[in-house]
Protein backbone atom coordinates (compact mmCIF):
# COMPACT_ATOMS: atom_id res chain seq x y z
CA UNK A 1 0.00 0.00 0.00
CA UNK A 2 1.29 3.73 -0.56
CA UNK A 3 2.39 5.48 1.93
CA UNK A 4 0.26 8.43 1.33
CA UNK A 5 -2.78 6.27 1.45
CA UNK A 6 -1.44 4.36 5.25
CA UNK A 7 -1.39 8.16 6.48
CA UNK A 8 -5.20 8.63 5.07
CA UNK A 9 -6.51 5.72 6.97
CA UNK A 10 -4.78 6.96 10.22
CA UNK A 11 -6.19 10.17 9.57
CA UNK A 12 -9.84 8.74 8.96
CA UNK A 13 -9.46 6.37 12.00
CA UNK A 14 -8.34 9.44 14.05
CA UNK A 15 -11.20 11.81 13.41
CA UNK A 16 -13.84 8.41 13.95
CA UNK A 17 -12.02 7.81 17.24
CA UNK A 18 -12.65 11.17 18.37
CA UNK A 19 -16.05 11.39 17.58
CA UNK A 20 -16.07 8.11 19.34
CA UNK A 21 -15.67 9.91 22.26
CA UNK A 22 -18.01 12.44 21.95
CA UNK A 23 -20.46 9.95 22.85
CA UNK A 24 -20.85 10.68 26.81
CA UNK A 25 -21.95 8.59 29.56
CA UNK A 26 -22.76 11.38 31.42
CA UNK A 27 -25.19 13.28 28.93
CA UNK A 28 -27.14 9.37 28.94
CA UNK A 29 -27.29 9.87 32.95
CA UNK A 30 -28.40 13.78 32.91
CA UNK A 31 -31.37 12.53 30.30
CA UNK A 32 -32.40 9.67 32.61
CA UNK A 33 -31.88 11.97 35.94
CA UNK A 34 -32.66 15.42 34.89
CA UNK A 35 -29.59 16.84 36.57
CA UNK A 36 -26.51 18.45 34.82
CA UNK A 37 -23.39 17.22 35.53
CA UNK A 38 -21.74 19.69 34.01
CA UNK A 39 -23.39 22.19 36.52
CA UNK A 40 -23.65 19.98 39.19
CA UNK A 41 -21.08 18.70 42.05
CA UNK A 42 -17.18 19.01 40.36
CA UNK A 43 -18.80 20.08 37.62
CA UNK A 44 -17.09 17.41 35.51
CA UNK A 45 -19.00 14.82 33.04
CA UNK A 46 -17.18 11.65 34.05
CA UNK A 47 -18.55 8.69 36.31
CA UNK A 48 -16.90 9.92 39.34
CA UNK A 49 -18.84 13.11 39.41
CA UNK A 50 -21.85 10.61 38.35
CA UNK A 51 -21.40 8.87 41.52
CA UNK A 52 -20.89 11.84 43.73
CA UNK A 53 -24.09 13.84 42.58
CA UNK A 54 -26.26 10.91 42.00
CA UNK A 55 -25.58 8.09 43.40
CA UNK A 56 -23.30 4.58 42.52
CA UNK A 57 -26.00 3.04 40.44
CA UNK A 58 -24.99 6.37 37.78
CA UNK A 59 -22.12 6.55 38.52
CA UNK A 60 -21.56 2.89 37.09
CA UNK A 61 -24.08 3.73 34.54
CA UNK A 62 -22.03 6.13 33.16
CA UNK A 63 -18.44 4.00 33.71
CA UNK A 64 -19.76 1.55 31.64
CA UNK A 65 -20.94 3.67 28.63
CA UNK A 66 -17.61 5.26 29.43
CA UNK A 67 -15.45 2.07 29.11
CA UNK A 68 -17.33 1.10 26.54
CA UNK A 69 -16.81 3.29 24.02
CA UNK A 70 -12.50 3.38 24.79
CA UNK A 71 -12.55 -0.62 24.25
CA UNK A 72 -14.62 -0.52 20.93
CA UNK A 73 -12.37 2.18 19.47
CA UNK A 74 -9.18 0.58 19.95
CA UNK A 75 -10.48 -2.51 18.87
CA UNK A 76 -12.30 -0.82 15.58
CA UNK A 77 -8.34 0.76 15.16
CA UNK A 78 -7.28 -2.40 14.83
CA UNK A 79 -9.75 -4.36 12.23
CA UNK A 80 -8.98 -0.76 10.19
CA UNK A 81 -5.32 -1.58 10.48
CA UNK A 82 -5.74 -5.23 9.54
CA UNK A 83 -7.95 -3.97 6.56
CA UNK A 84 -5.60 -1.32 5.48
CA UNK A 85 -2.85 -4.11 5.21
CA UNK A 86 -0.83 -1.49 7.34
CA UNK A 87 2.73 -2.67 8.55
CA UNK A 88 3.44 -2.81 12.46
CA UNK A 89 4.65 0.50 13.14
CA UNK A 90 2.22 1.79 11.39
CA UNK A 91 -0.10 -0.24 12.74
CA UNK A 92 0.97 0.84 16.57
CA UNK A 93 0.64 4.27 15.42
CA UNK A 94 -3.05 4.07 14.27
CA UNK A 95 -4.23 2.42 16.96
CA UNK A 96 -2.43 4.67 19.82
CA UNK A 97 -3.79 7.81 18.17
CA UNK A 98 -7.42 6.66 17.91
CA UNK A 99 -6.96 5.37 21.70
CA UNK A 100 -5.75 9.14 22.30
CA UNK A 101 -8.16 10.44 20.27
CA UNK A 102 -11.10 8.68 21.75
CA UNK A 103 -9.74 9.65 25.32
CA UNK A 104 -9.29 13.66 23.51
CA UNK A 105 -13.15 13.02 22.56
CA UNK A 106 -14.33 12.71 25.89
CA UNK A 107 -12.21 15.17 27.65
CA UNK A 108 -12.89 18.06 25.33
CA UNK A 109 -16.52 16.81 23.07
CA UNK A 110 -17.56 19.82 20.80
CA UNK A 111 -20.85 19.27 21.97
CA UNK A 112 -20.03 20.80 24.76
CA UNK A 113 -17.35 23.53 24.33
CA UNK A 114 -14.94 21.22 24.54
CA UNK A 115 -15.20 20.95 27.81
CA UNK A 116 -16.04 17.39 28.85
CA UNK A 117 -14.58 14.68 31.73
CA UNK A 118 -11.47 13.40 32.66
CA UNK A 119 -10.99 10.41 30.91
CA UNK A 120 -10.60 7.77 33.64
CA UNK A 121 -13.19 5.21 32.43
CA UNK A 122 -12.38 6.15 28.61
CA UNK A 123 -8.77 4.99 29.49
CA UNK A 124 -9.94 1.97 31.51
CA UNK A 125 -11.74 0.78 28.21
CA UNK A 126 -8.60 1.60 26.27
CA UNK A 127 -6.14 -0.64 28.10
CA UNK A 128 -8.89 -3.07 27.92
CA UNK A 129 -8.96 -2.85 24.16
CA UNK A 130 -5.27 -3.34 23.99
CA UNK A 131 -5.23 -6.11 26.26
CA UNK A 132 -8.05 -7.20 29.02
CA UNK A 133 -4.85 -8.13 31.42
CA UNK A 134 -3.13 -4.94 30.74
CA UNK A 135 -6.45 -3.19 31.54
CA UNK A 136 -7.24 -5.29 34.54
CA UNK A 137 -3.91 -4.02 35.63
CA UNK A 138 -4.55 -0.50 35.46
CA UNK A 139 -8.38 -1.13 37.26
CA UNK A 140 -6.23 -2.26 40.10
CA UNK A 141 -3.02 0.21 39.96
CA UNK A 142 -6.32 3.18 40.46
CA UNK A 143 -8.01 1.16 42.93
CA UNK A 144 -5.33 0.56 44.92
CA UNK A 145 -4.19 4.12 44.52
CA UNK A 146 -7.26 5.52 45.39
CA UNK A 147 -7.66 3.91 48.22
CA UNK A 148 -4.37 3.98 49.77
CA UNK A 149 -4.35 7.82 49.43
CA UNK A 150 -8.07 8.57 49.49
CA UNK A 151 -7.86 10.73 46.74
CA UNK A 152 -9.47 9.67 43.25
CA UNK A 153 -6.82 11.81 40.82
CA UNK A 154 -3.80 9.69 41.90
CA UNK A 155 -5.51 6.75 40.91
CA UNK A 156 -6.19 7.68 37.68
CA UNK A 157 -3.31 8.93 36.84
CA UNK A 158 -1.81 5.83 37.34
CA UNK A 159 -4.29 4.83 34.38
CA UNK A 160 -2.04 7.24 32.16
CA UNK A 161 0.99 5.61 33.60
CA UNK A 162 -0.32 2.42 32.20
CA UNK A 163 -0.99 3.83 28.70
CA UNK A 164 2.39 5.54 28.51
CA UNK A 165 4.72 2.01 29.70
CA UNK A 166 1.98 0.20 27.30
CA UNK A 167 3.05 2.53 24.38
CA UNK A 168 6.63 1.93 25.47
CA UNK A 169 7.21 -1.43 26.63
CA UNK A 170 4.72 -3.19 24.03
CA UNK A 171 4.17 -0.60 20.52
CA UNK A 172 6.30 -0.47 17.33
CA UNK A 173 7.80 2.65 16.56
CA UNK A 174 8.15 6.51 18.39
CA UNK A 175 4.88 7.35 17.40
CA UNK A 176 2.89 6.08 20.50
CA UNK A 177 5.61 7.06 22.94
CA UNK A 178 5.24 10.50 21.45
CA UNK A 179 1.47 10.35 21.90
CA UNK A 180 1.45 8.48 25.47
CA UNK A 181 3.75 11.71 26.14
CA UNK A 182 1.42 14.49 24.92
CA UNK A 183 -1.61 12.08 26.98
CA UNK A 184 0.30 11.93 30.25
CA UNK A 185 0.90 15.62 30.29
CA UNK A 186 -2.56 16.97 29.04
CA UNK A 187 -4.07 14.24 31.88
CA UNK A 188 -1.69 16.73 34.64
CA UNK A 189 -3.06 19.94 33.32
CA UNK A 190 -6.53 18.13 33.01
CA UNK A 191 -6.24 17.70 36.82
CA UNK A 192 -4.47 20.69 38.23
CA UNK A 193 -7.93 22.02 39.68
CA UNK A 194 -8.13 18.62 41.60
CA UNK A 195 -4.80 19.84 43.16
CA UNK A 196 -5.67 22.93 43.74
CA UNK A 197 -8.97 21.77 45.63
CA UNK A 198 -6.61 19.44 47.19
CA UNK A 199 -4.52 22.30 49.03
CA UNK A 200 -7.48 23.98 50.04
CA UNK A 201 -9.08 20.62 51.59
CA UNK A 202 -11.58 21.01 49.31
CA UNK A 203 -11.43 17.60 47.38
CA UNK A 204 -13.62 14.88 47.92
CA UNK A 205 -12.37 11.57 49.15
CA UNK A 206 -12.72 8.67 48.13
CA UNK A 207 -14.31 7.96 51.76
CA UNK A 208 -16.78 10.35 51.32
CA UNK A 209 -18.39 8.58 48.14
CA UNK A 210 -19.22 5.17 50.27
CA UNK A 211 -20.29 7.63 53.14
CA UNK A 212 -17.25 7.53 55.66
CA UNK A 213 -15.81 10.61 55.77
CA UNK A 214 -12.09 11.18 56.63
CA UNK A 215 -10.65 14.02 58.47
CA UNK A 216 -8.68 16.45 56.02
Amino acid sequence: MPESMGWLWIAAAVIAGYLIGNIHGSTIAGRLSGVNLKETGVKNAGASNAAIVLGKKYGALVAAIDIGKGAAAVLLARGIATSAGLGPEASALLVFAVAAATILGHNFPFHMGFNGGKGTATVIGVLLGFDWKIGIVGLALLIIVSLATDFLVFGVLMLYVTFTVTAVVFAAGIGPDLIAAGLFAMAIWKHLENFRRMRAGEEKRVSSVFGKKKTA
